[in-house]
């Protein structure tokens, strides 16, 4: 089973580095790894920042293990060669349409939450966020208008094959938690929405089981804050989705825990936290590993079908939280190689 380790740019490299030691501790026999360049890191080297050495790594891997990508450096670059055209340029290129965010609040971690502990310790819930149409693959340009002004647009488009295929995943995953699954879209003023909702009904009557209900993305974003509590599984598109679990990340106490699995129709996937690449604190040992080692997690669990050893992970993880390992961002003052220390010590 080959994994495709995808350090990228800034604290990419040191939090892979602590979820391959969290592997490699597992001793599970059959895994080989190689490294592929990314991001800024790509295209200082060879002029892409998903240059065609490292596409095709991807297609050989059963899984890849992604850190971050953002290079302020190349902030003035064209929006084709930017850091960030990594991860979409691999999402299409592997059609990596299913983004399984999972956000649960670790009991010793609920006073660092943004809300009050009382309400965060509820949170236990699961984002499937389409990530490979919407807006972000539209049409998009810039043009002048009739009055000379300087135009902007992106557009927003899905055809019913894509939302009923992310709705599938949604009702699936629903299915195998506690049964609730909320589809968020802004139906009332968006006709892309329209149909989603519609397409989602459809789906919907294959899922006897699982209760569906339906929320505009203005109020799950409120909901999320008042009463988290109350949702199990969201499935949303692109955007409202990358939006949502970002918030998703602060109402559990921090964006360095939460982890993500995107994954194709062949249960291939891409495995990466959902926080940036903090140019800020780069190379300062500052950064919170334990995003990047869950995902690790996520993905013997989903690509590489090793159900026991990430739950050895996972367990490992809680069980340092439970023993007072903190990072700076979870108010402590650990590093990151600390931190991974405190995991493998449990181990």
């Amino acid at each position: 089973m080959l994994i495709a380790l995808f350090p990228g740019d800034g604290i990419g490299p040191e939090i892979v580095a602590q979820a391959k030691r969290v592997l490699d501790a597992l001793g599970v026999d059959g895994l080989t790894y190689e490294d592929g360049l990314v991001g800024g890191a790509a295209y200082k080297a060879l002029g892409h920042p998903l240059p065609p050495v490292t596409l095709d790594l991807a297609r050989r891997a059963d899984a890849i293990l992604f850190g971050a990508v953002g290079d302020p450096d190349c902030d003035s670059l064209e929006r084709h060669l930017r850091p960030e055209q990594a991860i979409l340029g691999l999402r299409k290129a592997l059609g990596l349409f299913s983004n399984l965010r999972p956000a649960k609040v670790f009991p010793e971690l609920a006073d660092e939450s943004a809300l009050k502990p009382e309400v965060a310790r509820a949170i236990d819930l699961l984002i499937v966020r389409e990530t490979n149409g919407d807006v972000y693959f539209g049409e998009k340009g810039f043009r002048t208008t009739a009055d000379g002004l300087r135009e902007g647009y992106d557009v927003m488009s899905y055809d019913e094959g894509e939302v009923r295929r992310i709705a599938h995943s949604g009702f699936q995953a629903a299915r195998a938690r506690r049964g609730k699954l909320c589809s968020v879209d802004k139906a009332n003023v968006l006709e892309t929405s329209q149909l989603w909702r519609d397409v989602v009904i459809e789906v919907a009557a294959e899922y006897p089981d699982v209760a569906l209900s339906h929320m505009y993305v203005d109020n799950a974003a409120m909901q999320l804050v008042r009463n988290p509590g109350q949702f199990d599984v969201i499935v949303t598109g692109n955007m409202f989705g990358d939006i949502l679990s970002d918030q998703a990340s602060m109402c559990v106490g921090s964006i360095g825990m939460l982890a993500s699995a995107t994954l194709n129709e062949g249960r291939q996937g891409l495995y990466e936290p959902i926080h940036g690449s903090a140019p800020d604190i780069a190379g300062q040992g500052k950064a919170n590993p334990l995003a990047t080692i869950l995902s690790a997690a996520m993905m013997l669990r989903y690509s590489l079908d090793l159900p026991e050893q990430a739950d050895r992970i996972e367990k490992a993880v809680a069980k340092a939280l439970a023993d007072g390992a903190r990072s700076a961002d979870l108010g402590g003052a650990m590093t990151t190689v600390e931190m991974g220390d405190a995991v493998l010590a449990v181990l």
